[in-house]
């Protein structure tokens, strides 16, 4: 079993990696915002709370202030990194690649 560390870390060289598709192709953050959208909508009427607050986010931050809270370490980002609707934004093979490298390490 993994501990919560490892996992938090594995997910912040996830959201590293996907930062920097993001900065190479801004336009992928509409990605984001219709997966979170499609979240949203399967979940009514009652989506959870890290979903609203993703779409706070995802409709508030400017670009900059985004790419800082995906690689950003404090509680918040590590908390939202749990339901983050930057899935599908890394290839698969930059995604295994990474996940290879964590699995790799001590637990």
């Amino acid at each position: 079993m993994r501990s919560h560390e490892w996992i938090d870390q594995r997910s912040l060289a996830l959201d590293r990696a996907i930062a920097q598709r993001l900065l190479a192709d801004p336009s992928l953050l509409d990605r984001a915002r219709n997966t979170l959208a499609r979240w949203i909508g399967q979940r009514q009427p009652d989506p959870p709370l890290a979903l609203r607050e993703w779409q706070d986010c995802l409709e508030r931050l400017s670009f900059d202030e985004i790419i800082a809270l995906i690689t950003s370490d404090d509680e918040r980002a590590r908390r939202l990194r749990q339901s983050s609707p930057f899935c599908g934004i890394l290839p698969p093979a930059e995604r295994l690649a990474i996940f290879k490298q964590y699995e790799s390490r001590r637990a």
